[in-house]
């Protein structure tokens, strides 16, 4: 069953069982797979599906920064609610040592040595660690690594 599938199963459970914040979620979420698949004109993989809902995670957490920034706790509960049940479809994320391990592998696969080749690396990284490690953090470790 395609995480799509799933998806599609988990709105009309939330619907059965009048989980409106759970729908409401989900209903957001196959908003932004649609509007991916119509203005790209293709069919979605579990690979973008997974990039639609990390992507959509990480907006979640920037808008808790600027909820509690401004000191607005209700919405703050709210926007990490839609991050647990986000959450739930992406894939368990990697530890420091493992990801550690995934760069040097990547490193020693390209042979990349200097901060020239981290283009390379970034991109051998990339739909390895997808919705498994934070690509922003990722990055800084590769760079370190290359400067090594």
């Amino acid at each position: 069953m395609s995480l799509q599938q799933v998806i599609n199963e988990d709105m009309k459970n939330a619907m059965r069982a009048k989980d409106s914040a759970r729908l409401l979620t989900i209903r957001m979420l196959t908003a932004a797979m649609k509007q991916k698949e119509v203005d790209e004109r293709v069919t979605l993989t579990d690979a973008d599906v997974l990039a639609i809902v990390d992507k959509l995670v990480k907006q979640r957490r920037d808008s808790v920064a600027a909820f509690e920034k401004a000191a607005r706790p209700d919405l703050v509960d709210k926007e990490q609610a839609e991050i647990g049940i986000l959450s739930a479809y992406l894939p368990k994320a990697l530890s420091e040592a493992e990801i550690a391990d995934e760069i040097a592998q990547a490193i020693a696969a390209l042979g990349a040595s200097g901060p020239a080749a981290m283009g390379k690396v970034m991109a051998e990284l990339k739909p390895r660690l997808a919705g498994r490690a934070d690509m922003t953090r990722v990055s800084g470790m590769v760079k370190a690594a290359l400067i090594a």
